[in-house]
């Protein structure tokens, strides 16, 4: 489980272009909120492969992640499965439930890593954001954040090569561009979950992975170890 203080820093990361955090009101701390139990919210440990919740399943809360990674996955009317994000420590998991009265999960959320997350009940999670100014804000900061990835991704998947494509998103995951330090291993992801998030074949993926590491670009062996020189396969055209 994420300390109170690892879980401070998150928010802080997140909404110090607001300066949030310094102006909390009287009675409410949004980092004790997302970082402890209390009235419609409780920790949970998710082990890996375990899922928070599956497409179609009524959705009733939202989840923030503490630590550990998630796998969004979505099933076509034909039974094909496809990656539509991986999600990590500071994200929000299911927010869509707080737009409307009876919703359905649109996405399967799934652990790739072992996760601490913080499970909040939907009526709960709607009354912290009705009455807690600041709390809202934080929360429409993440909504702004995924949104703006969610353009970029599709900027990335209409004019980028498959190699940059893939540069990209494992330059992503190991947090590159982020404010901290950068996390240079990254967990161990399928060649296969890699092919369906930039749009290509199991093939291709291996091929620009071999490439890579013979750049010296990253290090891979399970694992996958990132150097930012990685970054030069995005900026050469």
């Amino acid at each position: 489980m994420a300390s109170r203080s690892a879980t401070a820093r998150i928010i802080r990361v997140r909404t110090s272009k607001l300066s949030l955090v310094a102006k909390l009101p009287a009675g409410f701390d949004p980092v004790e909120f997302l970082a402890t139990a209390g009235v419609g919210r409780t920790l949970v440990k998710v082990e890996k492969k375990q899922t928070l919740f599956t497409q179609g399943d009524a959705a009733d809360s939202v989840f923030y992640i503490q630590t550990g990674k998630v796998r969004m996955t979505v099933v076509s009317g034909r039974g094909k499965e496809a990656t539509i994000a991986l999600l990590g420590t500071g994200d929000f998991v299911g927010e869509g439930c707080v737009a409307t009265v009876e919703p359905l999960r649109l996405a399967t959320a799934t652990a790739i890593t072992d996760c601490s997350v913080l499970r909040i009940a939907r009526k709960d999670m709607v009354k912290a954001l009705h009455e807690e100014h600041t709390f809202s804000d934080i929360f429409v900061t993440f909504l702004l954040a995924r949104n703006a990835r969610i353009q970029e991704d599709l900027v990335d998947q209409l004019f980028n090569s498959s190699e940059k494509r893939l540069a990209r998103t494992l330059l992503l995951l190991s947090q590159f561009g982020k404010e901290g330090k950068p996390e240079i291993v990254i967990p161990k992801i399928s060649q296969e979950t890699l092919a369906d998030m930039i749009g290509t074949t199991r093939s291709r993926v291996s091929f620009f992975m071999n490439r890579f590491r013979k750049l010296g670009f990253i290090k891979y062996n399970g694992t996958i170890e990132i150097n930012s020189s990685l970054l030069n396969v995005i900026l050469h055209d």
